[in-house]
């Protein structure tokens, strides 16, 4: 029986060499398999019109295209408008977080996250992941 978590493609989109290896470390100890990485909101923007993922975890902050202009592009295009979207945001910006849900982000991990606030971000949006 293949879990929940092996059936979601997730794309992690992080400007950060670091924190792209920190993200898919523990969304692998969390069981999920189908791991996809974009160094920014544009390449990030192409792999989801090209491949729709179910899954994005994105950093706030990054060149070319940041978290909220990545995140309107993935909500403006119906083939991947309907994806979970979890934004990172290194400050306790509130701001930010009205902002991201306003654009329909479903949830917001704060950085520095544990695996515990990442199953439990994700979790809030797909149920358990068992």
């Amino acid at each position: 029986m293949m879990s929940i978590a092996q059936k979601i493609k997730v794309l992690i989109v992080d400007d950060q060499v670091t924190s792209r290896l920190l993200l898919g470390d523990a969304l692998q100890q969390l069981g999920f398999t189908q791991i996809t990485v974009a160094g920014d909101g544009e390449q990030g923007a192409k792999i989801m019109a090209q491949q729709p993922h179910h899954l994005v975890i994105s950093d706030f902050n990054m060149p070319k295209m940041d978290g909220l202009g990545f995140l309107q592009a993935v909500r403006s295009n119906p083939a991947t408008k309907k994806a979970a979207f979890i934004m990172l945001t290194a400050q306790g910006d509130r701001a930010l977080v009205q902002k991201a849900a306003a654009l329909g982000a479903n949830n917001v991990l704060a950085k520095p996250f544990t695996i515990e606030k990442m199953k439990a971000a994700i979790e809030a949006v797909f149920g358990s992941l068992k």
